[in-house]
């Protein structure tokens, strides 16, 4: 007789949501057995239903609240719970920061296995709220309806401008309010959306690959420039003009308004002409006097308050004294390395991304920084023995690798060139733990500063001092 498999959705009652893990997600036990769980906070009571099941742990959701925890305060954004931004906004923001210091111990103490200073507490950010320079929205002409929209008798308008539902690209749900980015954006968006709607403007259908308004970039700066970028689909100069004049009149604050028509099957642009309709191809934003030109292709943290605070912090543990040879890796539009330029003798940045170069280039140029010396390539190849003759062995380098880390033979080449210092910027703790401990024969870790850099999220940076043994 065959036996019966047991429902893998089977319901969990009364279970008590014990701490915060990795992802953001949080861990309970039941039967000797972990669950991880999302949505929830430690201290809850819960009944959970079980969505999948392996040999060592199951993941649930949560389907009923028995009890609430006392960290828990309230969601302020009436899109918390369906949005897939700002997913700890229930919870309080200085039990935020202690989660995130705690994720970043673990991950060094668990995976590093190096030897670990005491830790620097936390630099938590000034804003917790309207804190990003840039957001992208999506258009969809069958927007996501919430549980209660569904329940209620009302009629809506489908066509929708906002953010993915988590887990799917055709789902857009229509975005009424945002408190990650400040004014105008959210006017902006509001408009646009109208605009679209009362024009019989079509909304595009990703799975069908049909509709004109496709993508709304909105890029604000601390310098009070603002840069907006509409993605259409096809190019109907009618429509593109009309609503690129309507932007142009009804907000005068915006200093770099574009568009770009994009026909292809997805939403990347960067191989596309953008246009520049009205104002300057470029938005500046500001540090310490330095300009950085950001276009509608460059990359810029998008904490532009709290980036301020991480570099700060970098040039610190760099331990510049004007006479340094400084290696960047990773360096993106150059940021790190014209931020640090002035307080050593010269900077060698390298970057995978041939318009980023093109940026730090021009970063240089717009300050008139001259001793910086830029290279576009695959960072295991560009920083080579021929590199380290023609430049010389730098004194110090720092890295700011994207989340899968340094690459091995980065690595390998880090311990043969033997700088005195590295300053090592991560934004994945666990990917950054391994690299610590395959650079342990040659290094200790001398100081660890966690950053935050996007509240109401789980998201952590983290900065590690490392010194030749």
């Amino acid at each position: 007789m065959r036996k019966q498999k047991k429902n893998k959705f089977e319901i969990l009652e009364n279970i008590r949501i014990e701490e915060m893990v990795a992802e953001g997600k949080c861990l309970a036990r039941h039967n000797n057995m972990v669950i991880f769980v999302a949505g929830v906070a430690p201290g809850d009571v819960v009944d959970l239903r079980v969505t999948r099941k392996k040999k060592s742990f199951l993941e649930a959701v949560p389907v009923a609240f028995r009890e609430y925890s006392e960290l828990r305060v309230e969601p302020f954004c009436e899109h918390f719970g369906v949005c897939g931004g700002c997913k700890w906004q229930h919870i309080g923001y200085d039990t935020q920061l202690h989660y995130k210091q705690k994720q970043v111990k673990d991950n060094l103490e668990r995976i590093g296995k190096v030897a670990l200073p005491e830790f620097g507490p936390i630099l938590g950010s000034a804003k917790t709220r309207y804190y990003r320079n840039k957001l992208e929205f999506t258009f969809s002409p069958n927007g996501w309806l919430t549980n209660e929209q569904i329940k209620s008798v009302e009629e809506f308008d489908r066509n929708a401008l906002g953010f993915h539902i988590p887990g799917r690209f055709d789902k857009i749900l229509d975005i009424q309010h945002c408190y990650l980015q400040p004014d105008p954006s959210n006017a902006i968006r509001l408009e646009v959306r109208r605009y679209g709607r009362e024009h019989g403007l079509e909304f595009f259908d990703v799975v069908k690959q049909a509709g004109f308004l496709r993508n709304l970039i909105i890029r604000t700066a601390n310098t009070g420039e603002l840069m907006v970028i509409l993605q259409v689909f096809r190019n109907d100069r009618e429509a593109i003009l009309g609503i690129m004049e309507h932007l142009k009149v009804t907000f005068p604050e915006i200093t770099s308004l574009q568009y770009v028509v994009n026909s292809k099957g997805n939403e990347t642009y960067h191989d596309l002409e953008v246009v520049c309709y009205h104002g300057l191809p470029y938005i500046h934003e500001e540090m310490e006097g330095i300009q950085f030109r950001v276009g509608p292709k460059s990359f810029y943290q998008t904490n532009a308050d709290q980036a301020y605070e991480l570099y700060k912090l970098t040039r610190e543990l760099a331990g510049l004294t004007g006479d340094e040879l400084v290696y960047d890796l990773y360096t993106g539009a150059g940021t790190i390395a014209n931020f640090v330029a002035r307080q050593c003798r010269e900077v060698i940045g390298i970057e995978y991304v041939p318009s980023a170069i093109e940026d730090a280039k021009i970063n240089s140029q717009i300050n008139n920084i001259t001793n910086t010396t830029f290279y576009a390539g695959d960072m295991k190849d560009i920083l080579s023995d021929e590199l380290v003759e023609r430049h010389g062995r730098p004194n110090v380098v720092i890295t700011d690798p994207p989340r899968a880390g340094m690459h091995e033979d980065v690595i390998a080449k880090l311990l043969q060139v033997h700088p005195g210092r590295i300053v090592y910027v991560s934004c994945n703790p666990a990917t950054q733990a391994r690299d610590l401990e395959l650079l342990s024969p040659k290094y200790k870790v001398a100081r660890v500063q966690p950053v935050d850099m996007f509240p109401q999220t789980h998201h952590v940076e983290n900065i590690v001092l490392l010194t030749a043994k």
